[in-house]
């Protein structure tokens, strides 16, 4: 994340590894104020065995986008509200690559997404990550008929 003020965002993103056993690593780097470090971390993530990053920042929100021009694996990009523009402007920013740098972007805020689909993309080749996902997904199914048969039982109005 590019400053401490993302962790509240980014902390959701970590509860998500965690729930399926992914290893991570969390730190805060800004590509404006220490790009010299920001380049280095990035350029050297692919030999510490990362697979997939996932890149919080608000405002300018060159993080992603900029992690995604130097590292080869997958970058996913959560763009962060910000007080002037809501987090449009992240989210512009984020999304709005160039042809050959993409950066996969979640919604404004949405760094449980990212920690999925982070899971996801890992997924593809640890078949018993794939299960936890599709565990996952019963569970939020699961979820939605225990909310659907409250409802349907007690009324709107006790719900």
């Amino acid at each position: 994340m590019g400053s401490d003020s993302d962790l509240p965002i980014m902390k959701k993103a970590a509860e998500m590894l965690e729930k399926f056993g992914i290893d991570y690593e969390m730190t805060i780097i800004s590509a404006h104020r220490m790009p010299d470090v920001f380049y280095d971390y990035a350029a050297k993530a692919e030999e510490k065995g990362f697979k997939v990053i996932i890149a919080g920042a608000g405002g300018a929100a060159h993080l992603p986008g900029m992690t995604a021009a130097i590292f080869s694996m997958p970058v996913i990009g959560v763009p962060i509200s910000t007080k002037a523009l809501g987090g449009t402007d992240s989210l512009y920013s984020i999304v709005q690559m160039p042809a050959g740098i993409p950066v996969a972007t979640v919604a404004i805020d949405g760094a449980a997404n990212a920690g999925i689909l982070a899971a996801k993309i890992l997924a593809v080749s640890d078949a018993v990550l794939l299960e936890k996902v599709k565990e996952y997904k019963e569970e939020l199914k699961a979820a939605v008929l225990q909310k659907k048969e409250r409802i349907e039982t007690t009324g709107y109005k006790e719900y």
